[in-house]
């Protein structure tokens, strides 16, 4: 971005409004661990991992604790980053303006009569074969679900399982020097489970998918009003998702007697956001203030281009890092003990200000990470395409890759 480019931004966007005080959450580190602990007995006896957008709390808070797959100890390293203060004259942020011009462009988006979403989750597991260690996508799931704005223009679920593959070009190499095995043995959570190279059909039964012609009208839980009448300032919009009040309203009784550091809240309010932002068919002036609030939040870093795990490029924000130390406590293998550290990162489409994806990355290798560099993948999830449409949208016949 040149600096005429950065001159119309400042001019169009000016600088965004800071949260208040009470939008500096301690109150999501403990409740992260809980979740963690509650959700790793359950994905214990299916070995398949679902990561879901919650009502409450964003989905990291899932991700995070079961990837640790046992006791979790964690602490806040790294700088607070910004706290939602204006730049000083000459000292611009860059990355963060380039986050706020997409937003800008947000505000233009098209509405429809019904609300898609196109999402694929993904885990990360590492193959330790004798040819040499690699890293595999396992538990991949893509889901699809369109809804109508009023109740009764109905509504669908779709799922289906993705093939397991390697994670990189690199990781491809060293599993074609392994002799290309169509499945994979890994330690996931708390035990071994296997998954396959090969991947289901699109289903439209069962539980969790499906038609509802008398559906619509209602997303994540709440009826399609209550998000069009949302705000569009960010402080309003931070005071009413990322406030260490409404943290500890969703979080229920646990989560008002916990408190957290600000590397948690920051990861925390990624993934809340983007779980409004991915899930629901908020106007698009609330849309582009979610973006402002969550890059105005304390704990929360423009970090400039980042790529999503569909090899689509964007610009990002992260949150502070976090270390994990995992332990033998539920019979975790040696090879998979140690401590790591690593960040919440969600990408933006730069062109579109649309989600692109949240992930968890590596930023200090250890534990079952140990041959992994900065940058590795632990856990996703992409939006392969979401928005407005005015008809009843069907899922993709092709696979994302």
């Amino acid at each position: 971005m040149n600096r005429n480019e950065m001159d119309q931004v400042r001019g169009l966007l000016g600088d965004p409004p800071a949260p208040s005080a009470r939008t500096t959450n301690k109150a999501l580190t403990m409740l992260e661990d809980e979740m963690a602990g509650r959700t790793a007995g359950r994905r214990a006896r299916t070995g398949r991992r679902r990561i879901a957008w919650p009502v409450g709390l964003g989905a990291g808070l899932v991700a995070a604790g079961a990837a640790a797959a046992v006791a979790i100890a964690l602490t806040g390293q790294g700088p607070a980053g910004p706290s939602g203060s204006p730049e000083a004259a000459g000292n611009v942020d860059l990355n963060k303006q380039a986050v706020l011009a997409a937003a800008a462009k947000v505000e233009r988006t098209p509405v429809g009569e019904y609300w898609y979403s196109d999402r694929i989750d993904g885990q990360s597991y590492v193959v330790r074969a004798k040819t040499g260690s690699y890293a595999i996508v396992g538990a991949a799931s893509e889901s699809f679900h369109w809804a109508g704005m009023k109740k009764g223009d109905g509504e669908a679920y779709y799922g289906r399982d993705l093939p397991a593959r390697p994670l990189t070009k690199r990781d491809g190499a060293l599993w074609r020097k392994a002799g290309s095995p169509s499945s994979f043995r890994v330690w996931s959570n708390d035990h071994y489970a296997t998954y396959a190279a090969k991947g289901t059909n699109w289903t439209s039964s069962g539980p969790g998918v499906g038609l509802d012609p008398r559906g619509g009208g209602e997303f994540l839980g709440k009826p399609v009003e209550e998000w069009r009448n949302l705000p569009t300032d960010p402080a309003k919009l931070a005071e009413r998702f990322l406030s260490e009040q409404e943290m500890r309203r969703a979080g229920g009784p646990a989560g008002k007697a916990l408190k957290l550091r600000d590397s948690a809240s920051a990861s925390g309010g990624i993934w809340r956001t983007a779980s409004i932002l991915g899930g629901t068919p908020v106007p698009p002036k609330v849309r582009a203030g979610l973006m402002r609030a969550l890059a105005g939040h304390r704990g929360i870093t423009a970090i400039g281009e980042a790529t999503d795990p569909l090899g689509r490029r964007g610009v990002a924000l992260a949150s502070a890092e976090r270390t994990a130390t995992i332990t033998g406590e539920w019979g975790t293998p040696k090879d998979h003990q140690g401590t790591y550290a690593s960040r919440t990162v969600i990408v933006f489409d730069e062109k579109t200000g649309d989600v692109l994806s949240v992930q968890d990355t590596l930023t200090k290798p250890g534990g079952p990470y140990a041959e992994m560099g900065p940058g590795f993948v632990i856990n996703y999830v992409a939006i392969r395409s979401t928005g407005w449409s005015d008809t009843k949208r069907q899922p993709p016949a092709e696979q994302p890759f």
